[in-house]
C-alpha cells in the first residue's frame, strides 16, 4: 500500500524559555501558546537552596543566564523570556534591565523576565494600585513590594504563603483563599507572583469574581513574550488577555446586560474545578 506524506508539520515560530532549576509547570506555559509557535526551554543549574532572596540571586546570576541563552541558540529563538519571578525582580528595576541586556547580549536576541513583563502588563491596562498574592516568605515578598513600588505601582494588600519548597503543589484552593484576603481595598488588578505557582484555571474564576483584572507570573511572561513576535496568547476569559476590540465589545456587553443575568453570566463562564480544587 502507498502511503503519501503531505509535507507537514507547519513551520513553529520559537520562543525561548529559561527557567529555574525547580521549574515544574512547563504544561501551564504551553496553555497560552497558539498552534503555530513551540517553546524551546532549558533550565538554570541546580543549586541546594530553599526558595529565599539567596536561591533567586543564585538563579539570575547573568552568566547562568548567558549560558543558557546560548543553550537555546541552536533552536533559533525569536524571543527569550526568562521566567522567574523573584530571579527578575531581586535587583530592582536596574537589576532587571541588566539581565535582559546579558541574554539579549549573549543570543544577539530580544529578552523579557517575567518581573519586566509584569510592569508592561500593569501599564497596558493602566493599573497603578494592585492586590498581591505570594506563596513565598516574608521577605520574599517584601522586596517584590519594593520592586513595585520603584516603578510606582501601589500595593494595596497583600497574602503569602510563607514557602520554601513544592510551591508547584500548591492547590487551586489556596490561590483563590488568599486572593480574598489580598484584595482589601481599591485595587485596579490582582498579581498572583511565582512562575512555579498554578494559576491558570483560578484566573476566570477569580476575574469573574472580584471584579477586576487578575494576572500571574506565568501568563504575563507568556503575553509578553508572546506580543514581543506580534502573537496574541490564547486564554478564555482572561482580561489581560482581550484584543482591544473584544474588550470594548465584552465591556458594552457588562452594561448593557441587567444584573442578574450579569452574575448568571459570570457563573457560567466559571471554569469547572479542576481535581484537587475543594
Amino acid at each position: 500500500m502507498d502511503v503519501s506524506f503531505l509535507g507537514g508539520p507547519q513551520p513553529q515560530r520559537g520562543v525561548g524559555v529559561v527557567a529555574p532549576f525547580d521549574f515544574a509547570l512547563d504544561r501551564e506555559l504551553w496553555r497560552w501558546v497558539p498552534d503555530d509557535v513551540s517553546l524551546r526551554l532549558t533550565r538554570t543549574p541546580y543549586v541546594p537552596v530553599e526558595v529565599s532572596l539567596d536561591l533567586a540571586r543564585l538563579v539570575s546570576e547573568h552568566e547562568t543566564l548567558r549560558e543558557a541563552v546560548r543553550a537555546l541558540g541552536a533552536s533559533e529563538p525569536e524571543v527569550v523570556a526568562y521566567a522567574c519571578t523573584s530571579g527578575s525582580f531581586v535587583g530592582g528595576l536596574a537589576g532587571e534591565r541588566a539581565m535582559c541586556e546579558a541574554m539579549s547580549s549573549a543570543g544577539d536576541v530580544p529578552s523579557l523576565t517575567t518581573s519586566g513583563a509584569l510592569l508592561e502588563a500593569l501599564d497596558e491596562l493602566g493599573a497603578g494600585r494592585i492586590a498581591l498574592v505570594t506563596p513565598y516568605t516574608e521577605s520574599v515578598t517584601q522586596a517584590l513590594e519594593e520592586y513595585l513600588g520603584e516603578a510606582g505601582v501601589t500595593v494595596t494588600g497583600r497574602a503569602f504563603l510563607g514557602l520554601t519548597r513544592h510551591i508547584w503543589k500548591v492547590p487551586y484552593r489556596s490561590v483563590v483563599d488568599m486572593a480574598r484576603q489580598a484584595v482589601v481595598g481599591a485595587a485596579d488588578a490582582l498579581f498572583i507572583s511565582c512562575t512555579n505557582l498554578p494559576t491558570y484555571d483560578a484566573i476566570p474564576q477569580l476575574e469573574a469574581e472580584l471584579r477586576m483584572p487578575v494576572l500571574s507570573a506565568n501568563q504575563v511572561t507568556m503575553w509578553a513574550a508572546l506580543r514581543g513576535i506580534g502573537v496574541h496568547a490564547v486564554g478564555p476569559y482572561q482580561g489581560l488577555l482581550l484584543q482591544p476590540e473584544a474588550a470594548v465589545v465584552a465591556e458594552h456587553e457588562a452594561t448593557s446586560v441587567p444584573p442578574a443575568q450579569q452574575a448568571q453570566a459570570a457563573q457560567q463562564a466559571q471554569p469547572e474545578e479542576p481535581e484537587g480544587w475543594t
